[in-house]
C-alpha cells in the first residue's frame, strides 16, 4: 500500500504462517476493554477476535498484518517481524540518573497502559477550590498524556531502529519517537494542519475502534488541555530522526481556571487560538498581529478575525495604536484577575499615537534647549517599547516630520530635530 509519503505502509505488509499462531489474547482483551471506553460500535467489539480484526481489516484470509501484529500480538512475534519496534520508559531523578526503567516490546493497548501507569504514579494532585468545591488537577492532564503517546506510537517509523522513548524527570514529561515529520507538516504548523499518516491500515483500524481521529483533533486537546490550566502549551520538536513532545510541569491556576469554567457558562466556548492569546498576554504585556500568528500557528488574515472576536465580542482584550502598530492588550481588570504581578501595569506599553506625540515634544525640547537628541535605548526608557518597535515608531514619526533626522552611525545613532 502505498501512502502520502511516496512510500509502502509498512503496516500494511503480512506476516508469515497463520494469524492464530500470532495473537495474544491477553493483548486482544485490553484491546477490546480500550474500544469499549471510547464507546467503539457494538457490533464490532462483539465480534470473535477472527471477525474483529478481518473487519478492521488487519487480517487478509489467514495471514495478520504488521497493523494486526502490533494490535494484539505477542510479545515475541512482534520482536522477530517488527524488530524495530520497542518501546522505553524512565522515571529520571536527573538529567543523567535515573531510578524506573521498562523495556518491552508489548503491542499498543499493553504499553498504553503499562506507560501510562508509571506516568501516573509520579504525576502529582493539586487540588483547587473553586467556590463551595474542591476540583482535583493532575499536572499533566490525562488527555495530554494520552494523545501523545498514540501519537508517537502510529506516526513512528517502524523502518528506524529505536525505542518510543518516555522520560519523566522532576519537572517535565517527554515523548519521543523515531521518525521525523511527513507530508509537510512541522512544529511551527502541526496544530492546524491536515493529518498525514505513514502507517495508514494501523491509523484506520484504530480509528474504527474509536481510539484515535481523523480530524486533526489530538495536538490541539493536547494544547487546550494544558492551556485551560493556565500551564505551557506542549513544546513539539524535530531533532534529526526523532519528534519529541515536552510537557512542562507547571502549577494548575485556579483563577485561570475559574474563568474558563465561567467563560463556557455564558456560552464563550474558548478554543485554542483563544487559549494561546490569552496565555500570551499573561506572560507578555502586549501581542500583535504578526505575533499572534506565529503563536496560533495561522495566517495573519485569520488571526485577524480571532483577535478581533477576542475584542468586540468577548471582551478579553483592548487595541491600542493604528495601522502596522496595531497591539492588542488584555483588559486591565481581567489581568488583574488572571495575571496576579506576572506583568505588572506600570509595564504596560503606552499608545503607539501617544507615544509619537511624547517622543516629537521631547525632541523639540531638546532642540530649543540645544541638547543632543534621542538614541534608541533612552527613547525604550521613555515609552517602554523594545528595540525594534523604536526603530519602528521613529520611521513612522520620521515620515510625518521631515524635520527628524538621524546623526551618527549604529550605536551612536541620535536622533535629531532640526
Amino acid at each position: 500500500m502505498t501512502v502520502e509519503t511516496g512510500t509502502t505502509d509498512f503496516t500494511a505488509d503480512e506476516v508469515p504462517r497463520p494469524y492464530s499462531e500470532h495473537i495474544s489474547a491477553a493483548a486482544m482483551e485490553r484491546l477490546r476493554d480500550l474500544a469499549k471506553q471510547e464507546r467503539a460500535p457494538q457490533d464490532l467489539v462483539t465480534l470473535s477476535d477472527r471477525d474483529l480484526l478481518s473487519a478492521l481489516g488487519v487480517v487478509r484470509e489467514e495471514r495478520l498484518t504488521h497493523a494486526g501484529l502490533l494490535l494484539a500480538g505477542r510479545e515475541q512475534s512482534i520482536r522477530d517481524h517488527v524488530p524495530a519496534y520497542l518501546w522505553t520508559y524512565f522515571r529520571m531523578r536527573s538529567d543523567t540518573e535515573y531510578d524506573d526503567r521498562v523495556d518491552t516490546a508489548e503491542p499498543l493497548p499493553m504499553a498504553l497502559g503499562r506507560i501510562t501507569d508509571r506516568i501516573m504514579a509520579s504525576n502529582p494532585i493539586a487540588t483547587i477550590k473553586q467556590s463551595m468545591f474542591h476540583f482535583e488537577y493532575r499536572t499533566y492532564p490525562d488527555i495530554a498524556i494520552r494523545e501523545a503517546l498514540m501519537n508517537a506510537f502510529c506516526h513512528r517509523d517502524f523502518r528506524i531502529p529505536g525505542p518510543i522513548m518516555v522520560k519523566q524527570y522532576p519537572g517535565r514529561l517527554e515523548i519521543s519517537n523515531p521518525g521525523t515529520f511527513v507530508g509537510g507538516i512541522s512544529p511551527d504548523n502541526i496544530l492546524h494542519h491536515s493529518p498525514v499518516s505513514r502507517s495508514p491500515l494501523l491509523v484506520d483500524a484504530l480509528t474504527r475502534l474509536r481510539l484515535i481521529n481523523r480530524g486533526n483533533l489530538g495536538i490541539p486537546r493536547m494544547f487546550a488541555s494544558m492551556l485551560m490550566e493556565g500551564k505551557e502549551p506542549p513544546i513539539i520538536q524535530e531533532q534529526g530522526n526523532t519528534v519529541k513532545v515536552t510537557f512542562l510541569a507547571g502549577e494548575t491556576s485556579g483563577p485561570f481556571r475559574a474563568f474558563v469554567a465561567d467563560q463556557s457558562r455564558i456560552g464563550h466556548e474558548l478554543t485554542v487560538d483563544h487559549l494561546l492569546i490569552l496565555q500570551y498576554l499573561i506572560r507578555h504585556s502586549e501581542i500583535d498581529t504578526s505575533t499572534a500568528a506565529r503563536v496560533c500557528q495561522r495566517q495573519e488574515s485569520e488571526v485577524r478575525e480571532i483577535l478581533s472576536q477576542m475584542e468586540r465580542q468577548y471582551s478579553h482584550i483592548e487595541r491600542g495604536g493604528t495601522g502596522r502598530g496595531t497591539y492588542w492588550t488584555m483588559r486591565s481588570d481581567l489581568r488583574r484577575d488572571l495575571a496576579a504581578d506576572s506583568v505588572p501595569e506600570r509595564d504596560a506599553r503606552i499608545d503607539w499615537e501617544t507615544a509619537k506625540t511624547r517622543i516629537l515634544s521631547v525632541l523639540k525640547q531638546r532642540a530649543e534647549h540645544r541638547e543632543p537628541g534621542l538614541t534608541n535605548r533612552e527613547i525604550r526608557q521613555i515609552v517602554r517599547l523594545d528595540r525594534n518597535q523604536v526603530y519602528r515608531l521613529v520611521r513612522q514619526l520620521m515620515e510625518e516630520e521631515p524635520r527628524i533626522a538621524i546623526v551618527g552611525n549604529k550605536r551612536y545613532a541620535r536622533y535629531e530635530y532640526r
